[in-house]
């Protein structure tokens, strides 16, 4: 994997033009689930069909960002992926790539662009996803499974299942477990689907840690702050309501108001955060 996304920056970086480019695009919440679907599926196309395009995964986010997703930093810490073998929104210019023909676009965990990516409309080929749909005119694969990852697991078993090396089977593992909620039917995230391609890897490599253990950690680093700036924390988890001119931004801060200021992170009024502090 990190060979693949080291040419693949490489070929970025390097190129005055880019050949057409066929981009894997996560969702614009970047969690753990749209980024792996991202990675993986861009490095299955890599593997499985001819070289006609570059295969680029693109993190649907600024690079400034990377750190607010702690639970992805955490695991691609854990395989040895590099942040600066990944690519995000502001490494590769989408919208001039589409212009000139040369763009085709997968998306993944989504599927409807934001109104700033409308126009890239034209350029996409295929969706996976397991939220409801919202395109019809390309080639989708669509379930309501609790991981984007188990779709494409599935396609990666059918097609090229020596792909699965122990390091991606952990990965993709990783991703479902945190998905559905420990793979609790209590938690109501779980479809047989999801169980069953769980088993499919874990009857690839047998010795993996415990459910529990991979659900504990990648919890605690999704909810991990430490190092981060009051206006990360509060970038962290943030979402927008709009109603005409208005705009309302709420955040959510896994602490209370008592222990954010105890680490000298007193600065939230200045910032002007007036929301909730939950713990």
């Amino acid at each position: 994997m990190e060979e693949f996304l080291q040419h693949t920056k490489s070929v970025l970086i390097k190129s005055n033009e880019l050949p057409s480019v066929h981009v894997v695009l996560g969702d614009r919440e970047c969690g753990l689930d749209s980024t792996v679907s991202a990675l993986v599926y861009a490095y299955f196309l890599y593997k499985t069909h001819p070289a006609d395009y570059l295969y680029v995964p693109v993190l649907n986010i600024q690079r400034s960002e990377f750190p607010l997703r702690s639970e992805v930093v955490y695991i691609l810490q854990q395989l040895n992926i590099s942040e600066s073998s990944l690519t995000c929104r502001d490494d590769i210019d989408l919208h001039t790539l589409n212009k000139e023909g040369k763009l085709a676009l997968t998306l993944v965990d989504h599927n409807r662009l934001t109104s700033y990516d409308k126009a890239l409309d034209t350029a996409i080929v295929k969706i996976i996803d397991h939220h409801e749909q919202g395109h019809i005119h390309c080639e989708i694969i669509q379930e309501p499974v609790g991981s984007c990852i188990t779709l494409i697991v599935s396609e990666i078993l059918q097609v090229a299942p020596e792909l699965l090396n122990q390091q991606l089977t952990h990965l993709l593992r990783g991703v479902i477990i945190l998905d559905c909620m420990n793979m609790t039917a209590e938690a109501g995230k779980m479809t047989i689907k999801d169980k069953e391609i769980i088993t499919a890897l874990e009857q690839r490599f047998p010795d993996f840690t415990s459910h529990q253990d991979v659900f504990d950690a990648l919890l605690q680093a999704k909810l991990d702050v430490s190092g981060l700036s009051t206006e990360q924390i509060l970038l962290k988890d943030l979402k927008e309501l709009l109603e005409g001119d208005a705009k309302l931004a709420i955040s959510t801060v896994y602490m209370t108001l008592e222990i954010l200021n105890s680490t000298g992170r007193g600065e939230c009024c200045e910032l002007g955060f007036t929301g909730s502090v939950l713990c």
